[in-house]
C-alpha cells in the first residue's frame, strides 16, 4: 500500500470520527439567528488544526458540571463552517463541487479560523480556474482581497489586472464602496496605464461617491462643501501628479477645485502652469508609464549599439 493510499485511509477514519454520534467533547454555534447550527467536534483536532480555535479553547475550560464546552462562531455561515470543518478533519476539500462564491465565502472563513494552507490552496485556485467570474465580479474580488493580509496573492492578481486595464476596473468598480485604503493601492501604482487627468477625475467621482450629497458642479459650492471634500480626499491628493496635466487640463479640472487641494501646492502649481519654464518637482516630472518606454528605448539603442 503506498503513502497516498495510507492518507487517504486516514482521511477517511477521520471523517468517520466527526460524523460519530460519540466521544465528541465540543459543540460549536455557527452563524446568527435565524441560522444557526450547532456542531460536535473534538477538542485536540481542532486545538491543532486551527491556531484561531486554540486561542478560543484555550480560555474554554469544562464547567464543573461537566457539560460540553460550547464556543460561537456567529461570523461564519452554518454551510460555510460545515465545508470547513471537513476539511479540517479530512485535510481535502473538493472546490468543483462549490459555486465560485461559497468559495471566495470558504476562503473568507479560512481567513477568520486562520487556516494558512487552505488560504494559499483557494487563492490559487480562483485564479487558476475562475478568471472569468472574477472579472464579471471584480468589485467584490477586488474588496475581499483588500479587507485582509493574508489575501496578498490576490491582491497583487487584482493590482496587475487594474494595471493592465485600468479605465475598464474603474467603471466596474462601485465606488460608493470602495475603501480608501484600496482607491490609493491603485492610484500610487506606477505601472498604472492611465493618464494622470482620469486619474484625478477618477478620485473626484470617489470623493462625490462617498459624499451624496454634494453636487456634482463645484461652482454650486460652499465653504462647507469644499471642506468636506477637501476632508474626503486629503489623503488621495499626494499620490495625484498634477505636474503632469496640460495647461487645459489644469484649468478646467483643477482651478474650479482649488479649495481641495493644499495651498501651498495649488500656488505651486499655479505658477508653474503660468511660467513654462518653471520646472516641477522632480519627484513630479514623470508619467506613470515613461518609466518604462525610457527602458525599452534604453534596451534598444543597445541592440542597435551591439550588433
Amino acid at each position: 500500500m503506498d503513502d497516498n493510499k495510507l492518507l487517504q485511509k486516514l482521511s477517511q477514519n477521520l471523517l468517520e470520527i466527526l460524523d460519530d454520534d460519540e466521544y465528541y467533547d465540543i459543540k460549536i454555534e455557527v452563524g446568527n439567528d435565524p441560522y444557526v447550527k450547532v456542531f460536535r467536534a473534538h477538542m485536540v483536532i481542532l486545538n491543532y488544526r486551527s491556531t484561531y480555535l486554540r486561542r478560543i479553547l484555550s480560555s474554554s475550560k469544562k464547567n464543573d458540571d461537566e457539560t460540553l464546552v460550547q464556543i460561537r462562531l456567529p461570523n461564519i455561515l452554518p454551510e460555510i463552517f460545515q465545508i470547513i470543518l471537513r476539511y479540517i478533519y479530512g485535510g481535502k476539500i473538493s472546490l468543483e463541487d462549490y459555486d465560485t462564491l461559497d468559495i471566495v465565502k470558504i476562503l473568507i472563513a479560512a481567513s477568520e479560523l486562520n487556516l494558512h494552507e487552505l488560504i494559499t490552496y483557494l487563492q490559487s485556485f480562483l485564479i487558476k480556474n475562475k478568471v472569468n467570474w472574477m472579472g464579471q465580479n471584480f468589485n467584490l474580488v477586488y474588496q475581499t482581497s483588500f479587507e485582509n493580509d493574508s489575501f496578498s496573492v490576490l491582491q497583487k492578481y487584482c493590482t496587475d489586472l487594474v494595471s493592465k486595464d485600468p479605465d475598464k476596473i474603474f467603471k466596474s468598480l462601485d465606488l460608493s464602496s470602495v475603501p480608501e485604503n484600496l482607491l490609493i493601492s491603485l492610484i500610487q501604482n506606477d505601472n498604472l496605464q492611465m493618464s494622470e487627468i482620469q486619474v484625478w477625475k477618477n478620485v473626484l467621482k470617489w470623493g462625490l461617491a462617498q459624499n451624496p450629497e454634494l453636487s456634482s458642479n463645484p461652482s454650486n459650492y460652499s465653504k462647507d462643501d469644499f471642506n468636506t471634500l477637501k476632508n474626503t480626499l486629503q489623503q488621495c491628493i499626494p499620490f495625484i501628479r498634477f505636474y503632469n496635466f496640460t495647461s487645459k487640463e489644469f484649468s478646467d479640472n483643477v482651478l474650479p477645485y482649488k479649495e481641495v487641494l493644499p495651498e501651498e501646492l495649488f500656488m505651486d502649481l499655479l505658477k508653474t502652469f503660468l511660467d513654462p519654464d518653471r520646472k516641477p518637482p522632480i519627484s513630479d516630472r514623470q508619467n506613470r508609464k515613461e518609466g518604462k518606454k525610457v527602458l525599452i528605448i534604453a534596451y534598444d539603442i543597445i541592440k542597435v549599439l551591439l550588433l
